[in-house]
């Protein structure tokens, strides 16, 4: 996929609009975690450099539902901003005209303030185009919404990539397109059902596709196992089934698990194999047998893409799955691509985040990709 890039646009002496994703989590008010806040600065900076008369940039955090609310408030992240660019970053309010603030960038509020947002309004794409004489699209966790600040706006003024979305794009497609092998795909989680369509574009490409989390068990039930209280998806028994033909000796799936009898610290868990999990039971992580398994298919690879946990790894009890895999993938000698928000959050907790070749910002956008959808945010650049 060939997008138009800021080489593309001439910049100098423009109003340059900047959609990032700004969408980080917070506690108590406070920013837990800066990574896409970072991600975001490069392409702010070379548009400065560029000689950009000013930078406006707008974010969504979290889900306000067209209103203001206090909580979804970006003045943290306006602050935090500043910081990485060592400037100040005024926060203007909604409705995009009252963004009136001196200084050569500007933070928008949240755009989900506005109901047109998530309409992707034409009226509200162009209140937002009326800031800017260009428009650069940084946002990969959005760019699988057809949103007014992500899609609508992109017909509206001269557009193009940021840097954090091309090279997204870059490694991506690489991924499916391109990669070194043998190519091994690491995917865990909860529900099968979120990620068939991924599994099915991954096996086009991939020379071993492993499967972890709770995910498993439906897969494992599809083989004519039975797996107690585990989560299992029974309406996926069948497009489980047939994925599993397709794979053939291309798939792993776990030979032991750990299982307990609530998902929760302190209880007694014992780790048995797939053909002996007890029927008051329930797994919640994958046991030591297979995350040894794992972890050579993963040091065997010349690339690796994780997306999803192996087990509850934010319970200690549950988390030597997935700290297994991650050391595998952060510390091998293969090209390595980590996304979704909670194989991100393991990475951190583990210490890895530093060790993986590209830690994507987007995670629903992410699979969206590899399943070979049309991003609404992508087809909007699309040269050609």
């Amino acid at each position: 996929m060939k997008l138009r890039t800021l080489d593309d646009l001439d910049v100098a002496g423009k109003r340059a609009l900047v959609r990032a994703d700004l969408n980080v989590p917070l506690a108590d008010g406070s920013i837990s975690d800066d990574y896409r806040i970072r991600q975001s600065v490069p392409t702010i900076t070379e548009l400065l450099r560029r000689g950009a008369a000013r930078v406006v940039v707008c974010s969504h955090l979290g889900r306000p539902k067209g209103v203001y609310d206090a909580k979804y408030s970006l003045a943290p992240i306006a602050d935090r901003l500043g910081e990485l660019l060592g400037r100040d970053v005024a926060l203007a309010p909604l409705p995009p005209a009252d963004a009136t603030s001196t200084g050569d960038v500007l933070l928008l509020e949240n755009v989900r303030f506005a109901p047109g947002e998530t309409k992707n309004d034409p009226a509200f794409a162009r209140e937002l185009a009326a800031l800017a004489d260009v428009y650069v699209c940084d946002a990969f966790g959005a760019v699988h919404r057809a949103h007014a600040s992500v899609a609508a706006i992109a017909t509206l003024l001269p557009s193009a990539a940021g840097l954090l979305l091309k090279k997204e794009v870059e490694v991506l497609s690489r991924l499916l397109e391109d990669p070194a092998r043998p190519y091994v795909a690491v995917v865990g989680g909860a529900k099968v059902s979120d990620k068939l369509g991924v599994l099915d574009n991954l096996l086009r490409v991939v020379d071993r596709l492993v499967i972890g989390g709770a995910m498993c068990f439906t897969f494992l039930k599809a083989r004519g196992l039975e797996v107690g209280r585990s989560l299992v998806e029974s309406d996926q028994l069948a497009h489980v089934s047939s994925l599993m033909a397709s794979a053939g000796d291309r798939l792993l799936l776990p030979t032991d698990v750990v299982v307990a009898s609530e998902m929760k610290g302190g209880v007694e868990k014992r780790q048995v194999g797939v053909d002996e999990i007890p029927a008051d039971l329930a797994g919640y992580d994958i046991g030591k047998e297979t995350a040894r398994a794992y972890v050579d298919a993963i040091r065997a690879a010349k690339t690796v893409m994780w997306n999803g946990p192996m087990g509850v790894f934010e319970i200690p009890d549950f988390e030597a799955g997935t700290r297994a895999v991650a050391a595998g993938v952060a510390l091998g000698d293969a090209y390595s691509v980590v996304g979704g928000g909670d194989s991100v959050a393991a990475l951190e907790k583990f210490g890895y985040m530093a060790s993986v070749d590209h830690v994507s910002t987007g995670g629903g956008a992410m699979l969206e990709f590899l399943e070979g959808k049309d991003l609404p945010g992508l087809a909007a650049l699309r040269v050609g």
